[in-house]
């Protein structure tokens, strides 16, 4: 079946389409389109306490393009959600309000834990093998969602207001970083060797750069002398002579610090890139929850935002 997941980010907004179906004990999920606006709702959210009339406008005018593209491609269900920017600011329900006027899409805005939950849903540690423990590690634009998977079970799941967009506008609060760094030191010793499940588009990104194979492990030194390589070069450079995208350039270097901080303080030498987000933990929470549901006899698009 065909599912649909939206991320109303801090740093970008995504849509997701992607393809469900089951094998023998197994479900296959194989994303089919992605399509991802930079609109950075975090450098209002997060500097004035509210989102911009502009930046609004140009939100619902991205919804409007996703409720086509989810008409073209007929999901049999969809689910958006709205994280750390829209949960900081306090016009948030108002434009959630809006979307569902101009769009008819419901939007909910979940907090950093259910976030953190979500992104763990995808079980990717359950794959991988079973004498390590995983720290999951999702660095996004407003926070950054941590869980711990060891002996089957998940440890802990926990979200901290540290971000890119935050980092980058100096936004960030000393506080939060001793939060962090207070948290790893006493929740994750015993837990060894722990192996980092990097998740976001900031490492996505390193990854590529690196030419890495999927489920190759990225070292903790590897990161670093990548991280000091685009750091010494300009915000023009990374553009025009490391490809990246101008919304990309600016703020790979605080995610990459992001990462290589909850490494350090985690004991964690090394991390997995398995190319997912919160969009793929969405597709994964929603088939759950609409795979053992009665089926539409035509297509009529489902939203489950009562019990996320």
């Amino acid at each position: 079946m065909v599912l649909a997941a939206i991320d109303i980010g801090s740093n970008a907004i995504r849509l997701l389409i992607s393809n469900v179906y089951e094998e023998t004990n197994k479900t296959i999920y194989k994303k089919f389109s992605l399509t991802r606006v930079p609109i950075r709702l975090g450098e209002d959210a997060f500097l004035t306490g509210k989102i911009s009339v502009e930046k609004t406008l140009a939100v619902i005018k991205a919804m409007i393009a996703f409720k086509h593209l989810m008409e073209i491609h007929q999901p049999e269900a969809y689910l958006a959600l709205a994280t750390s920017a829209m949960r900081h600011a306090e016009n948030g329900g108002r434009i959630v309000a809006e979307i569902k006027r101009q769009t008819g899409i419901e939007v909910e805005i979940i907090d950093g834990q259910k976030e953190a939950e979500i992104i763990y849903s995808t079980h990717i540690a359950e794959e991988m093998e079973k004498d390590c423990a995983y720290l999951y590690i999702e660095v996004g634009g407003g926070s950054t969602e941590i869980s711990l998977f060891a002996h089957g079970h998940n440890i802990f799941s926990r979200s901290f207001p540290i971000g890119t967009v935050r980092l980058l506008h100096n936004l960030m609060d000393s506080a939060d970083w001793d939060e962090l760094k207070l948290f790893l030191k006493v929740h994750t010793p015993g837990y060894t060797p722990i192996v980092g499940i990097g998740t976001g588009g900031n490492i996505n990104t390193i990854f590529k750069m690196l030419f890495k194979k999927e489920g190759k492990p990225l070292t903790l030194s590897r990161l670093k002398k990548t991280c000091k390589f685009i750091e010494d070069h300009s915000l023009e450079d990374r553009v025009k002579i490391l490809g990246l995208r101008p919304d990309r350039a600016d703020v790979i270097v605080p995610a990459m610090k992001i990462y290589l901080s909850i490494m350090k303080w985690s004991g964690i030498a090394k991390i997995i890139v398995p190319k997912i987000g919160l969009a793929d933990g969405i597709i994964h929470l929603l088939n759950e929850k609409y795979k053992n549901a009665e089926k539409p006899e035509t297509y009529k698009p489902l939203i489950y935002v009562s019990d996320v």
